[in-house]
């Protein structure tokens, strides 16, 4: 906890928030990035970058989303025009956007890999100044001009709030910046620490306070997040815990949402946001993973307790990273296993393998 302090205090060194008030100044077109298959924080944290770039400085600013916003997350959008924002459905548009943007923002991941085949490389090649804003592990520091990465805040939405707030104009009163930025950094926040539950410091709780004391109205956000699905989520949920549940005696549960179940419920992106938590509410489980089937691959999504490393699991097993206790990767076949039915045999030797060390 002292270090998260000591972080927000490096974060509001004036050296920095001078550096970036400089480039926003001397910027024309300004666009911000963020990963594929975006969560809350990615767009709470871009959407809120857009309002602040719009309303307070003047600027045209974009927010570039790889993938179709879900479903889940589309009242979001709630108040940003269609042009504010563009998905990886208008490539096109993407790749005019990118060459025409003198300074480019990298929210929610430690570096332009995770922003997808298309846009990565037009944003690696771009001659545009570039920024990240991130809390994620191993940041790509040599690939921007300006860095604000640190693993020990809540997510991309904390730290970005605190940057903001100590820009010219801002100067310490979060009520100075946009109502949609504050909602939408606020959102992102509340996702990511799965409403409190994880990763949260005395400065999350200092930016939950301050936001809902301007105005926020954080009941909306949890009506929103939470009261608004589809009934089809649910019966999902009951048929994963019921038929789809595993737990190995080391202590590792697992749930694989395959195609055939996909199409049983209309499964739609975003709507098994929240289901790899479930099983941690069980004694003995150390750890959880959500195996999600794409076309040639599994998306992984894994959560533990404390003690056991999420991250660590995924980076031997799964081509992929995170945090301590909330990090993902994937399953590809048949590179990684041979066709998707083995999945399960997988999951089962990595479980042995894992606990063993």
């Amino acid at each position: 906890m002292k270090c998260n302090i000591i972080f927000v205090i490096l974060l509001l060194q004036m050296d920095n928030i001078t550096a970036l008030d400089s480039l926003i100044r001397d910027a024309s077109r300004i666009s911000a990035s963020v990963h594929i298959h975006p969560d809350g924080d990615a767009l709470g944290s871009g959407l809120a970058l857009v309002s602040y770039l719009k309303e307070c400085r003047g600027k045209d600013a974009v927010l570039m989303v790889p993938d179709p916003v879900p479903d889940s997350l589309s009242f979001m959008l709630k108040g940003f025009r269609e042009q504010d924002v563009l998905t990886g459905s208008d490539p096109d548009g993407i790749r005019k956007r990118i060459g025409e943007s003198d300074l480019l923002f990298c929210l929610d991941c430690s570096s332009w890999s995770r922003s997808g085949e298309m846009m990565e490389p037009l944003l690696k090649d771009s001659s545009a100044r570039k920024v990240l804003v991130d809390h994620h592990l191993s940041p790509d520091k040599e690939a921007f001009d300006l860095v604000f990465s640190e693993t020990e805040i809540s997510s991309a939405s904390e730290v970005l709030y605190y940057i903001l707030k100590e820009m010219p104009g801002i100067d310490g009163h979060p009520e100075r910046l946009p109502l949609a930025c504050r909602t939408s950094l606020l959102t992102g926040m509340t996702t990511d620490t799965n409403n409190f539950a994880n990763s949260v410091f005395p400065s999350t709780l200092k930016m939950a306070s301050e936001l809902i004391a301007s105005g926020v109205d954080r009941d909306a956000i949890l009506h929103e997040l939470y009261n608004c699905y589809r009934e089809n989520r649910l019966r999902l949920m009951g048929c994963l815990l019921n038929e789809k549940l595993e737990i190995t005696p080391e202590g590792l549960a697992f749930m694989i949402l395959d195609k055939e179940t996909q199409r049983r419920f209309d499964f739609k992106q975003g709507e098994s946001e929240g289901f790899v938590n479930l099983p941690l509410a069980v004694k003995k489980v150390r750890m959880s993973m959500l195996l999600t089937e794409e076309d040639d691959r599994f998306r992984v999504s894994i959560r533990s307790k404390r003690g056991t490393s999420a991250n660590e699991c995924a980076m031997r097993y799964f081509s992929g990273g995170g945090h301590e206790m909330a990090a993902g990767g994937k399953l590809i076949f048949p590179k990684d296993i041979p066709v998707s039915s083995d999945a399960k045999a997988y999951i089962l030797k990595v479980s042995r393998e894992f606990f063993k060390g």
